[in-house]
């Protein structure tokens, strides 16, 4: 089987719940490799994503690892045998990976849930608003480069997956562009909001106690909850956080913005109000 020279994202993390499977079974690389009968160096290009591996393979290695969970088993089968090309691939050797691997994501997202503290988020952007986070970039991106960046984001708002967003207020008042580009943005916001797919909620500033204001997250719904992931950024681009402990700590902090955060209808009187001050 050829080897993958840069496994995207969803690969790596194939690969990672096989190794959790075969580390909760307490075997050794070479002892798996030795019940499916293949080089302990293809059980560890598998549990590194430079490999492929079969469904039947998959399905044998479960089985040996003494994993009775059909629907995760079924799950990981799915991410085995796919073989979609999606758009973004036009983007691959032009954009840093981490572009590509979130939109693949989002591509398979079953739900989003976000909370968005200084930026509208990417799906939502306008293009000025999209051009102005791209032109503050230190160091500056060349033309070409910001324009790649563009038309992929825009590109990204295409996905019709339920979305629920909570937004602080801080986010919808920074202008990261000029004052019409930010009564564009807040405009499309209250237009966007009447849409069945997405619930935006608002988090103000008048809120006594908020204490969960200091970090934004996106939480992307998996084909099961153990394969859902939490999309954080950080100074090197983003990290994809998927640990069980993890994942269970960023529902609950979910839960408890969104227990503050004012009704839909609420949000949306809130935002027009502002694009009004403008």
């Amino acid at each position: 089987m050829t080897t993958r020279r840069e496994p995207t994202a969803r690969q790596l993390r194939l690969a990672v719940e096989l190794r959790r499977l075969r580390e909760a079974a307490d075997l050794t690389a070479r002892q798996a490799a030795a019940l499916l009968g293949v080089n302990p160096v293809q059980i560890s290009h598998i549990e590194s994503g430079l490999s492929g591996v079969s469904e039947e393979r998959l399905r044998r290695l479960a089985s040996h690892y003494a994993c009775t969970d059909s629907e995760f088993i079924d799950a990981l089968a799915a991410m085995a045998t796919d073989r979609t090309r999606g758009w973004w691939e036009e983007y691959r050797g032009l954009l840093p990976t981490s572009f590509l691997d979130l939109a693949e994501l989002e591509h398979h997202a079953t739900f989003l849930r976000e909370v968005a503290i200084l930026y509208v988020p990417g799906l939502l952007q306008t293009e000025d608003y999209a051009r102005a986070v791209f032109s503050a970039r230190v160091p500056e991106l060349t033309p070409g480069e910001l324009e790649l960046r563009l038309r992929h984001r825009l590109r990204r708002q295409q996905l019709t997956v339920p979305y629920e967003l909570l937004i602080h207020e801080a986010a919808l008042r920074i202008r990261v562009g000029d004052k019409a580009a930010a009564r564009a943005q807040l405009t499309k916001l209250v237009e966007l909001s009447e849409s069945d797919s997405l619930t935006l909620r608002v988090i103000p500033f008048d809120l006594d106690g908020f204490g969960r204001a200091a970090s934004s997250m996106t939480y992307v719904g998996g084909p099961i909850p153990k394969l859902d992931t939490v999309v954080r950024d950080v100074p090197t681009g983003l990290a994809f956080i998927d640990s069980e402990a993890q994942l269970t700590a960023f529902r609950t902090r979910f839960r408890k913005v969104g227990d503050v955060a004012l009704d839909p209808e609420r949000s949306r009187d809130f935002i027009s109000r502002l694009a009004k001050e403008l």
